[in-house]
């Protein structure tokens, strides 16, 4: 894990550590929350001996890279131009651009933000859909029910409950919305009142995709970093709306660039908000290639079904590149 080409990439008054590696066209991967370029360990390799340029960041506020300490430095503006200057860091005019969770919304605002660069974009997990002001974010909208981003919202508090026992806390988050999780003990409904954690299950042993060392490796970034750069991401969301208001119209949101989806099954963010975000996807992607959908997956798709992720993933880069 330790022997892969890191850059430090100075990109939008920040720097970046980036995994470097291959030549090509330039394919760049986006983790999501909470994980860090690690993510996408298996995907590097194929992709370079399928004849692409890879970087691979720890997007801002994660491991290596720069944590900005205002809130409001984590929107997605922001985020969008650190991607785009990886590129030009790199020498490249035009790339391809790959987001999982959290890097899904940053792979297709960067399409949408900076689309005379972007050849075409993948999402994993996350489809596509234009957010709606303050329906994520505010607590009146979920009732007396436990959500997530709402109690993300507040500074401090989330990251004072996750911080307390990193290895814990990483261990039942991913293995709570993975594949392997029984069904009786996935998580379901809480009171508002309940903490990010409660009902999660700390699994007795790791499920195959996720050695010891893999927790390690992930505990020790976390131990770097913190939480407070990874949770302002959501701190963001409503900002996000009011920076982008040119997205909501139809004819200046869609992406116009080729497009591909690939999530697991069991993958519970395709049941947020009544699955919808999924099924209305093809209306703002004008050329979707394909929605690979992965029997028995969970959220951590890259990482739970390595082979098939690859599968999808090169045939649709190596058809747009």
């Amino acid at each position: 894990m330790q022997n892969r080409n890191f850059q430090m990439i100075e990109t939008n008054g920040i720097r970046l550590r980036t995994v470097v590696e291959g030549e090509g066209p330039l394919v760049i991967l986006l983790h999501g929350w909470p994980q860090c370029w690690y993510l996408w360990r298996h995907q590097i390799d194929p992709l370079v001996a399928a004849g692409f340029q890879v970087a691979v960041p720890d997007q801002r506020g994660y491991g290596g890279s720069d944590k900005p300490a205002a809130v409001e430095a984590y929107n997605i503006i922001e985020l969008t131009n650190d991607v785009a200057g990886i590129a030009s860091a790199l020498g490249h005019e035009r790339f391809l651009v790959v987001g999982h969770d959290w890097g899904a919304p940053v792979a297709w605002h960067t399409a949408l933000l900076h689309p005379q660069r972007v050849k075409a974009v993948a999402g994993l997990s996350v489809p596509y859909s234009r957010w709606k002001a303050r329906l994520l974010t505010q607590q009146e909208f979920y009732g007396d029910n436990f959500w997530y981003m709402v109690y993300f919202q507040q500074p401090g508090v989330a990251e004072a409950e996750l911080e307390a026992d990193l290895p814990t806390t990483l261990r039942k988050i991913y293995y709570s919305i993975s594949g392997d999780i029984p069904d009786e003990l996935r998580p379901g409904r809480k009171p508002a009142t309940a903490k990010f954690l409660d009902g999660m299950s700390d699994p007795a042993a790791l499920p195959a995709w996720l050695t010891e060392a893999d927790l390690a490796y992930y505990v020790a970034q976390y131990q770097q970093s913190g939480f407070r750069g990874p949770i302002n991401w959501y701190r963001n969301i409503d900002r996000n709306v009011a920076l982008t208001p040119q997205l909501d119209a139809l004819e200046t949101g869609r992406i116009q660039q080729p497009a591909f989806f690939i999530a697991g099954t069991k993958d519970p963010v395709l049941q947020f908000h009544g699955g919808r975000a999924l099924a209305g996807m093809d209306k703002w992607l004008v050329d979707l290639r394909g929605k690979v959908l992965i029997e028995g997956a969970g959220h951590w798709v890259p990482m739970e079904r390595p082979a098939e992720v690859n599968e999808a993933l090169l045939g649709f880069l190596k058809s747009v590149a």
